[in-house]
């Protein structure tokens, strides 16, 4: 049999359609500084769909990902952290549409580990 799935980190995912207008650069600017002055979000990457086509995106252009270590980071420290509060209102004014799950993960295929680096060549014999 396979290897089993494991429990490993929490997810926290938004996908949006920005309103008209909205300055996406200044919006991503804002969630770059919110996730670097809370210690509890492990990693945060974004994208632009730049492949879809418009009938299976339906408008969605930007997906936000963030990742705990544990649920309990998400929820009781990241959704009640003050910078949260603040920037969720900035946030919320920008978007004309949004999908948002938060979910734990199964690690299923973890990445490779790193190839491990050369050794260095033996130094020549002095003659």
């Amino acid at each position: 049999m396979g290897e089993e799935a494991v429990m490993s980190e929490f997810k926290h995912l938004v996908i949006v359609k920005f309103k008209e207008g909205v300055v996406v650069e200044d919006i991503i600017k804002g969630m770059e500084k919110l996730v670097s002055e809370i210690d509890v979000v492990k990693s945060f990457e974004w994208g632009q769909d730049v492949e879809g086509q418009e009938m299976l995106r339906q408008g969605f252009t930007h997906a936000f990902l963030m990742t705990f270590n544990k649920k309990e980071d998400y929820y009781t420290t990241f959704v009640t952290h003050p910078s949260h509060l603040e920037f969720s209102s900035t946030f919320s004014a920008a978007i004309d549409n949004i999908v948002l799950l938060d979910f734990p993960t199964l690690l299923v295929k973890p990445s490779p580990a790193p190839a491990p680096a050369p050794a260095p060549a033996p130094a020549p014999e002095p003659a």
